[in-house]
Parts: C-alpha cells; sequence; structure tokens
C-alpha cells in the first residue's frame, strides 16, 4: 500500500509538472500564433488560458493585444484591467491600458499608465517593448507614426536596450522606430544585430525587408520575404509584407504593374491561408484590396462578410467604398448611411466623409454631398484633390465663381499633384462666373493669372485654348465699349498662329477661329480705321463660320461688299 501511495504520489507530482509545461507552452505558442498574426487562433488559446490560469496577468495581456491588433479596444481595456487585478503590478497591463489611450487619443492617460509601466518593469524588458510598440500604433488615416511618437519610442525602447541588449524583440521594435522616421542605418542596424542574436527569427528578416522595400530596393526586399520563408515556409507576415511591396513596386514602375498587383494579390491570399479566414482577417484583405485599387474583388469580399450574423460593422464602409468605385451608387449610399448609424464615432475617418459626398454628389445631390466634402477636408486638409472633386460639382451646377474658388485651392495647396488643367479649369471657371450686370474685376485678374500660368508652362508646346480664353477674358476688360483699347489683341493673334500651325482645324475650332478674325475685323474697323484689314478679317470669319454675327454685320453695313464665292 504504501509503495502504492508513493507511486500514486509521484504521478501525481508528475500530472501538475505536465500541466505547468502545457501551460507554459501555450503561452509560448499563444505568442508565436500572435508573431504570425494567426490571432484567431491566439485569441481562443489565451481565452482558455486565463480561466485556467486567472492568476497570471501576462495570460490577460497577450489576449489584450489581440485585441488591439484586431482593432478592438474597447475589449482589450476591459482584458488589461482584468490582468492588474490579477496582479496590480502588472507592467505589461499597464502598457496596455496606455496602448489602449493613445487609440483613444488620451495622451495624458497614455503618459500616466505608460510611466507605470515602465516604474513596474525593473529590469523586464517586455514592458518596453511593448510601450514603444504602443507609441508606433497608427492612429491617423494615413497610418503613419507621428515623428514625435516615433521619437518616444526610440527613447524608450533604448532605454530598454541598454537593459538587455539581447531581447530580439525589443531590437525588431527598435528598428521599426527608426525605420518610421526614415533613419534606415540605424534601423538596419536593429535588425541585423536581431537577426544575429536569433538566426532563426523570420520576424528580423521581414523587418529588413520592409525596409529595403521603401528604399525601392525590391529585389534586395523580396529576397528578404525568401528568406524569411526559407526558416518558416508557413509565416505568414512575410507573404502580406511581399503583397504590399508587390503594389509599391506596381506603383513605381508602370511597366511592371499589372504582374505585380496580380502577384500582390496572390501572395495576400497565400497569407491570408497561413493565418485564418476570421471576419477580421478578411477585413485585412479588404485594407489590401483598397490599396491595390481592386474594387471588384473588394465589393465581393464584403458582399460575403455582410451575409455574416457576427459581421464587424466596418463591411458597409467596403460595401459603400466598393459600390462607389463600381458606379454603383444607389447601394453605396445606403452602405456608407448604414456604415454611419452603427459605427462608433471615434472608428469614423475622414474617408468615410469622402465617399459619402462623392455618392450624394453621383446621385445628383450635389450641394449636400459638397458639404459632406468640406467635412472631409476639415477633418483631413492633406486631401487636396477633394477640393478638384467639389470644383467640379460647382461647375456642373453653373456655380462659376465657387467652382473657381474651389479650383484656386487645388493650385495653391495641392503640391506635386497639381496637374495644368486643373490652372485652366480655374481660369474657365472665374472666366464665367464674370458678370457683365454686376462685374467683379477680381474675377478677371484671377482668371487672367490661371491662363497666363498655363501658356507660361505650355510654352515649348503652346495651348492654343488657353490663348483663347486668355483673349476673351481680356475683352471683358474693357470699360468702354465705344471706345474699345484692343486688350485681348495680342492673344487672338497669338491663338491663329497655333491653331493654323497644327493643320485643318474641325468644326468648333473654326468658329473660334472666327471669332478671332471678327475680334480683329473690329480692332481694324474702329480703333486702326484700316478698313482693308478688317475686311480681310471679317471675310476670313464669315468663311470658318457663316453664321458669326460680327463678320454678317459687317457685310451687311458695306451693302453685302466682300461675299465670298
Amino acid at each position: 500500500m504504501k509503495m502504492i501511495s508513493k507511486i500514486a504520489k509521484a504521478s501525481l507530482g508528475l500530472v501538475f509538472l505536465g500541466s505547468s509545461s502545457v501551460f507554459a507552452q501555450s503561452l509560448a505558442d499563444a505568442k508565436k500564433a500572435i508573431d504570425a498574426e494567426q490571432y484567431q487562433k491566439a485569441e481562443s488559446m489565451l481565452k482558455t488560458l486565463t480561466t485556467t490560469q486567472p492568476t497570471k496577468d501576462e495570460n490577460f495581456f497577450y489576449l489584450g493585444w489581440v485585441y488591439i491588433k484586431q482593432d478592438y479596444s474597447d475589449s482589450a481595456k476591459v482584458v488589461f484591467n482584468k490582468g492588474i487585478a490579477a496582479n496590480p503590478k502588472s507592467a505589461l497591463n499597464y502598457a496596455g491600458l496606455g496602448a489602449v489611450a493613445r487609440l483613444d487619443k488620451d495622451n495624458a492617460g497614455a503618459t500616466t499608465n505608460f510611466n507605470q509601466a515602465i516604474s513596474l518593469a525593473a529590469k523586464d524588458t517586455k514592458p518596453y517593448t511593448y510601450v514603444g510598440l504602443s507609441y508606433l500604433l497608427p492612429t491617423t488615416t494615413d497610418k503613419k507614426v507621428a515623428p514625435a511618437d516615433a521619437d518616444a519610442a526610440i527613447a524608450v525602447l533604448t532605454k530598454g536596450k541598454a537593459i538587455n541588449a539581447k531581447d530580439v524583440d525589443l531590437l525588431i521594435a527598435l528598428g521599426d522606430a527608426y525605420r518610421s522616421v526614415l533613419k534606415s542605418n540605424e534601423a538596419y542596424s536593429n535588425y541585423s544585430d536581431a537577426s544575429t542574436l536569433d538566426p532563426k527569427n523570420p520576424a528580423a528578416k521581414v523587418a529588413t525587408g520592409v525596409l529595403y522595400k521603401f528604399a525601392n530596393n525590391f529585389d534586395g526586399s523580396e529576397q528578404q520575404f525568401k528568406d524569411a520563408l526559407a526558416i518558416n515556409a508557413n509565416y505568414g507576415p512575410a507573404y502580406r509584407e511581399w503583397a504590399e511591396t508587390d503594389l509599391r513596386w506596381s506603383l513605381t514602375d508602370p511597366k511592371m504593374a499589372s504582374a505585380k498587383i496580380k502577384e500582390a494579390v496572390d501572395h495576400y491570399k497565400q497569407y491570408l491561408s497561413l493565418t485564418d479566414q476570421s471576419v477580421e482577417s478578411q477585413m485585412r484583405y479588404a485594407d489590401f484590396l483598397i490599396l491595390a485599387g481592386d474594387y471588384k474583388t473588394l465589393q465581393q469580399v464584403a458582399t460575403d462578410l455582410s451575409k455574416s450574423a457576427s459581421t464587424n460593422a466596418r463591411v458597409y464602409r467596403y460595401l459603400a467604398y466598393a459600390a462607389y468605385e463600381n458606379k454603383d451608387y444607389s447601394n453605396g449610399l445606403t452602405a456608407i448611411n448604414t456604415w454611419f448609424q452603427k459605427a462608433d464615432p471615434k472608428r469614423v475617418i475622414p474617408r468615410d466623409y469622402l465617399y459619402l459626398g462623392r455618392l450624394q454628389i453621383a446621385l445628383n445631390q450635389d450641394s449636400v454631398g459638397i458639404i459632406t466634402l468640406q467635412k472631409a477636408l476639415t477633418l483631413d486638409s492633406t486631401q487636396t484633390d477633394v477640393y478638384a472633386e467639389i470644383a467640379k460639382s460647382y461647375f456642373r451646377q453653373k456655380k462659376y465663381a465657387q467652382a473657381g474658388d474651389a479650383y484656386r485651392e487645388v493650385t495653391v495647396k495641392g503640391g506635386h499633384s497639381v496637374k495644368l488643367t486643373d490652372y485652366f479649369y480655374e481660369g474657365i471657371s472665374y472666366y464665367y462666373g464674370y458678370d457683365t450686370k454686376a462685374p467683379n474685376d477680381s474675377l478677371l485678374t484671377r482668371a487672367d493669372s490661371a491662363f497666363s500660368y498655363v501658356i507660361a508652362k505650355t510654352a515649348t508646346s503652346p495651348f492654343a485654348d488657353a490663348f483663347l480664353y486668355r483673349a476673351r477674358v481680356n475683352d471683358l476688360k474693357e470699360k468702354d465699349r465705344n471706345n474699345i483699347s484692343g486688350y485681348a489683341k495680342p492673344y487672338y493673334e497669338k491663338y491663329i498662329e497655333v491653331v493654323n500651325a497644327k493643320g485643318a482645324p474641325d468644326e468648333k475650332t473654326k468658329k473660334n477661329l472666327a471669332e478671332a478674325y471678327a475680334y480683329l475685323g473690329t480692332i481694324y474697323q474702329y480703333k486702326e480705321k484700316d478698313d482693308a484689314k478688317a475686311s480681310e478679317n471679317f471675310a476670313k470669319a464669315r468663311e470658318l463660320d457663316p453664321a458669326n454675327k460680327s463678320a454678317a454685320a459687317y457685310f451687311q453695313h458695306k451693302g453685302g461688299a466682300g461675299k465670298g464665292k
């Protein structure tokens, strides 16, 4: 009996030891799943761990971090607080609360929690790592890290590195922080150190590949992703970053665009197959499809997602974007309105207002659409191309002066995206916005300036219509029609020269040429007192456009003299 009792006790001890080993391994596996972006798998494992090991605060932290990565910050906050309840001195969970505060744009709360995390960390560098990563979480629509946040990340990660320079995760995070502020040498140094310390770590290879991507070293980037997959053929993030590199490659090299976009989509599908097919993964795919401009596939993916009872409301954003781009405007407006109804206000981004405005305008709700687009601009003033959309809507409504002002915003604020046609339409808008019954000379000044700019920029290949409209604008400057100054004369002459140099004119151009010749005829008739040249120019005008009123009036006054054959 004693022997049996001893065996039983020994066996029981082995069970407990084995259980402890299983739990420890389960946490390690959960962390590996997070690194591999298998969030659904990690979430399931960590939920089990928080139940079976409710006193271990680390379990709660990593579950909360999974929620952060899935964009469920409210759920993350609840879990982090549970972690602190389990261990009031849990540095990691305070780091997690700081991350939630940052995402909620509560900077004071973030700072307080981060400071608490570091004060409790002692020699443990994990809290330093996650405070640093929290500063790198995107909080803006362009997903860029603000320089101040990157500097804060670098500062805290550097302190962690001083404690333990062999923490591979910390080194990769520090590399990411340096990369976000374009300090490539420092980023590469930390990634390289991480790879040296742990040659079998695919994350360090992928991070180096991303660094090469932003340097447009696409071949080098691809090689890093291949190296990561050689270490772990099932490492999904390598395929995701490879897909995003393909997309950047397609935008940089037009000759490669079609092939690289196709390759990007294939790589992203491979990434999905290695992670999970959860709603969250599909939404990450939807975000990628927006970047790739594949709205046809996006509409299908979003439609499939909308059929799920547990779907995230964000799917309606994707349905709206895709429907607009695919010209399915009515369904798009329904979807975007549903998104606004269901979404937590802090989840709404400026682009949502942009698409709402576009959909409203597409459905002829121009006035309300313009207001919505202006709302988008107040939230994100960098979207200067929206001014052009507002301008087109005003122009379509024949609100020309407002259209001119909107095009002026494009030309003043648009930077490298401004096109010469924006200046040209600015000029046309102000020209049509000028009311001779209530003259506003500032409109003529702005129109003349816009056309002058186009003419200067097309000097080597003259743009005829810029001269035509500049002539029309300058003709409107005449204050005394009975004592004409001829402000428009040099521009009409240049228009004639440019058009005639191009060969036989089309019917529309013939009418414009007739307008130019008739104006010159008027100048020679009344200002220059040169009847021969007046008759010559009016004759050319009538030949090009028999219905030209000025030419008809001239020859009627002359008693029909100078009729063509």
